[in-house]
């Protein structure tokens, strides 16, 4: 399941910042990076908790400069390990959500063998990657990357221009 959460999280951060300089391409990495590690632990695990997207959020405030290009393009990949939790439904599990405070709560520090989000939808993936696919189409054709010079640009700046 790829994407769904590249169209859902390209399109939200297009409606939501409208930032003509934002770099697309880590936004994309983060949005699915949680499933793609986590499917290697058998289930949900730290990165599908929000601590995961925090931590790493303070890691790029705190190692880059106010306004500088490596924050800018740096900020792509919290915001898409966010965005993923938003679109996997991963709050529905409060243990793995709030890992490690639940842990703390309730004394375990387990996973209590937390299935994986997108494995335990089984059949609702495939609408959902319907619906992903044509956000994507949506954002090609919005953004005209069939025209080389401009999918030439978005590889190398990560910069995707689309309408206000």
């Amino acid at each position: 399941m790829f994407f769904w959460f590249i169209g859902t999280a390209v399109v939200t951060v297009w409606l939501v910042f409208r930032d003509p300089a934002f770099d697309y391409r880590l936004l994309i990495v983060g949005s699915l990076l949680p499933a793609v590690v986590d499917v290697g632990f058998g289930g949900a695990r730290v990165l599908h908790s929000v601590t995961f997207s925090v931590v790493l959020l303070a890691i790029v405030m705190i190692c880059t400069r106010r306004r500088s290009a490596a924050r800018r393009t740096l900020m792509g990949l919290p915001v898409g390990t966010l965005l993923h939790l938003v679109f996997t439904g991963a709050w529905t599990n409060a243990v793995v959500f709030w890992w490690p405070m639940a842990a703390v709560a309730s004394g375990d520090w387990g996973f209590d063998d937390a299935a994986h989000p997108v494995l335990a939808r089984g059949l609702w993936n495939l609408p959902l990657e319907l619906v992903g696919l044509g956000l994507c189409w949506w954002v090609v054709r919005r953004a005209d990357l069939a025209d080389r010079a401009r999918r030439e640009e978005f590889i190398h700046t990560g910069r995707l221009a689309l309408p206000m």
